[in-house]
């Protein structure tokens, strides 16, 4: 039997790289997958095809927003009547040090990368009942022993993440709501490889001490574990997914 058969996920930025593979992987343990996304519509529909129209929807809405967290949540409960699973997966990777970062770069991040989740999970707990479970996306950059100082806005966005994740733990608790957060290392998406040469991806992967670049099933594969009755007793926690890149 599926361990999320009859379940109902909800995955921002579930069009593309890890969230497409998350919702993949959610769809194939058994839940039906609310697909979000913000301007790419033909690849979100490709998802929903995959996995079926009984029991996937795709939805345009700004991950960033209060607005768009309070369709995301009406849109799975009107189509699907609940809600059990919360992916707050939609975020930017902004490369800035201190000396480059902008007013406007710093809000874009901690607009989408904070922000979005934050309130996104203040609009589904009301609608989630015990078993539940909330996983949100940080960063294995955070703990490594050595990031370059490009990295500064992102792993401070990430760092706000894991201090969430902790936090709401502790309140969602309560309601019997498991909160925790998955932290990729270097992970081979579409956008991961754009701008890469060879040489800087060889660099990268020697990082590891398998000597590869992560696969975004591999995160999806923490996800749909953090979202089944075999994690029951975890939360509060963050779980890095990097093949060993570094101790989460």
């Amino acid at each position: 039997m599926n361990s999320l058969a009859g379940k109902v996920a909800l995955v921002t930025g579930g069009s593309k790289g890890i969230g497409r593979a998350t919702c993949y992987a959610l769809a194939k343990a058994g839940a039906s997958v609310v697909v979000n996304y913000s301007s790419d519509a033909s690849s979100a529909d490709a998802v929903v095809k995959e996995i079926g129209q009984e029991r996937a929807l795709a939805i345009k809405a700004d991950a960033g927003s209060v607005e768009g967290a309070e369709q995301m949540v009406k849109s799975a409960l009107d189509r699907f009547g609940r809600l059990d699973v919360v992916v707050a997966n939609a975020g930017i990777l902004p490369m800035k040090d201190i000396e480059s970062t902008t007013e406007e770069d710093f809000d874009a991040a901690y607009r989408l990368n904070v922000k979005g989740p934050y309130f996104l999970v203040q609009k589904a707990a009301p609608h989630l009942t015990a078993d539940s479970h909330i996983i949100l996306l940080s960063t294995s950059l955070c703990h490594a022993s050595t990031v370059t100082p490009n990295y500064l806005l992102y792993c401070s966005t990430k760092g706000a993440i894991e201090q969430m994740t902790k936090v709401l733990s502790k309140d969602l608790g309560r309601k019997g709501i498991s909160v925790n957060a998955v932290a990729p290392g270097p992970t081979g998406t579409d956008l991961f490889y754009k701008g890469k040469s060879e040489q800087m991806l060889k660099t990268i992967a020697g990082f590891n001490p398998h000597n590869r670049i992560g696969m975004p099933e591999e995160i999806a594969d923490a996800v749909v574990f953090l979202s089944g009755e075999g994690s029951r007793w975890i939360t509060g926690q963050i779980l890095g997914v990097n093949g060993g890149m570094a101790s989460v």
